[in-house]
C-alpha cells in the first residue's frame, strides 16, 4: 500500500489515476470511498458540508479495501488525515492485512499550488479557502508524516512542481527499488 500525501493542487489526483493506469494499482480517494460506500445519510450530511468522523471514514475504507484482490497494490488519497487514522492503518499492518511500502509526499510550494487551483476554476478554488488548505495542511498532514516515519514508513519526497510526466517517471521508479 502507498499513500499518496501532499497540499491540494500538489498533484495527487493525477499521479494516483497515472499509477493506477500504468502500474494496476487501485487508488482509493476519500471522496470516492463516500460517494460508493456511503450511506444516503452520511451522503446528506456531506451535502450540507458536515465532515465524517474518524469511525465512519475508517469503516468505509476497510469495506472498500476488503472487496479488493490485493489491498498491497492500493494506493490512498486523502487518508490518513488524522493520527487516529494513521494509526489504524499502522495497527492493520501489523495485523498482516497489507504493508504499508512507503509514503509518496508531493511537495509544491504555495504559490505553485495556488495557481495550479486558480487555473483548474471550481467554486472553492478561492484565495480563502486556499489558505485554510495551507493551515490545515500544516496542522494535520505534516505531524502525519514525522509519525508514520517514525513507525518505519519511508516518505519519499517528490518535487510535485515539475511536468507531470516527469513526477510520474520518479515515482515509478521509486517503485522499482
Amino acid at each position: 500500500m502507498i499513500l499518496l500525501m501532499g497540499i491540494a493542487g500538489s498533484g495527487k489526483g493525477t499521479q494516483g489515476s497515472l499509477l493506477a493506469e500504468k502500474a494496476g494499482y487501485n487508488v482509493i480517494s476519500t471522496g470516492d470511498l463516500l460517494r460508493n460506500y456511503g450511506s444516503e445519510e452520511q451522503h446528506a450530511r456531506m451535502h450540507r458540508g458536515v465532515i465524517l468522523d474518524d469511525a465512519e471514514v475508517t469503516a468505509l475504507l476497510d469495506r472498500a479495501l476488503g472487496e479488493l484482490p490485493d489491498a498491497d497494490k492500493v494506493i490512498l488519497d486523502g487518508y490518513p488525515r488524522r493520527i487516529s487514522q494513521a494509526d489504524w492503518l499502522l495497527e492493520q499492518q501489523k495485523k498482516g492485512k497489507f504493508k504499508l511500502s512507503q509514503i509518496l509526499h508531493l511537495v509544491a510550494s504555495p504559490k505553485s499550488v495556488k495557481d495550479r487551483l486558480h487555473d483548474r476554476g471550481r467554486i472553492d478554488d478561492h484565495d480563502e479557502a486556499i489558505e485554510e488548505r495551507f493551515r490545515e495542511y500544516d496542522r494535520a498532514t505534516l505531524p502525519i508524516l514525522t509519525h508514520l516515519a517514525n513507525a518505519g514508513v519511508p516518505v519519499n519526497q517528490i518535487d510535485a512542481e515539475r511536468p507531470v510526466e516527469a513526477v510520474h517517471n520518479d515515482i515509478v521508479g521509486l517503485l522499482k527499488d
